[in-house]
């Protein structure tokens, strides 16, 4: 069992857990994920490990409320154990001395974006963030970002944190203050992605994107996270998640990542109602 020594909300829906996983923690490099199970009966949901701590035996990860396993997870206190945390899994992100690097991290993609950021800096390269968020009460992870980079620079939609806009607007203001980076690397949702690899193949600057947002059962058994690559059809779960941001079809992507939507949101809508109905009994007793 993988006990929960910390469960901390840090934005609307979005909580930090820092999970007892010794090996693990020992062993994980930036990109990697693990599979956890917080029951005996519960499905398996791929998550992306945000930090980890070799020396006290924990791994922390930032998990955003959508559906009926996160906002399960989400009820769990400090003691309580997960049935089954396995990784790491997936392959670590390529981590060379390119020069000046910038990440992006948008919304919950901050979180996978962090140990990237770390890994960039320990490899002697300039590291330079732009987080993004839809407003500043969704922003996280700023201040250990602030600490993995160089710089960071903070945009919000609403401009309520930052500068006003897209993370995309961001970057091409530093391309034409501050010249090309060396490389950049993005993830969150999906479209943001897009963009940015647009953006970044107009100037010609090498771009890896983690397409951990369409994993399901991180094994490549059920086929939902099948992405195409090139000319090939690759599987985020195995045979990433980074791929070339230039290669990726996310138009393809988008699509295939719409297909479950209905069915998640009756399955979250279910487990909402029987809390519900559980708090009820719980509070006027027959």
């Amino acid at each position: 069992m993988n006990e929960i020594l910390e469960n901390t909300v840090i934005a609307e829906s979005v909580n930090r857990y820092v999970i007892v996983a010794p090996k693990i923690a020992q062993r994980r490099k930036a990109g990697q994920f693990v599979i956890v199970r917080i029951d005996e009966h519960g499905e398996r949901i791929p998550l992306t490990i945000a930090d980890a701590d070799p020396a006290r035996g924990t791994i922390t990860l930032v998990v955003q409320a959508v559906g009926k396993t996160t906002a399960q997870m989400a009820t769990l206190k400090p003691g309580d154990c997960l049935r089954d945390v396995v990784g790491p899994l997936g392959a670590p992100t390529h981590i060379a001395r390119w020069g000046t690097a910038v990440v992006i991290g948008g919304g919950i993609g901050i979180a996978p974006a962090h140990p990237i950021a770390q890994a960039l800096k320990a490899a002697g390269n300039t590291v330079i963030t732009i987080l993004g968020a839809r407003t500043q009460s969704l922003l996280i992870m700023e201040e250990e970002m602030r600490r993995a980079s160089d710089e960071v620079i903070v945009c919000t939609d609403d401009g309520s944190c930052g500068m006003k806009g897209f993370v995309t607007h961001a970057l091409a203001d530093l391309i034409a203050k501050r010249g090309k980076p060396d490389f950049v690397f993005a993830v969150g949702p999906v479209p943001m992605m897009k963009y940015v690899s647009l953006l970044t193949k107009e100037h010609g600057i090498p771009t890896m994107v983690s397409l951990n947002p369409i994993m399901v059962d991180g094994t490549g058994m059920c086929g939902g996270c099948r992405v195409t690559v090139g000319s090939e059809m690759k599987f985020a779960c195995v045979d990433g998640p980074d791929f070339d941001g230039h290669q990726v079809d996310f138009d393809e992507l988008m699509k295939r990542q719409a297909f479950y939507k209905e069915q998640e949101r009756l399955a979250y809508q279910r487990m909402q109602e029987r809390c519900q109905a559980e708090t009820l009994a719980q509070t006027n007793p027959s």
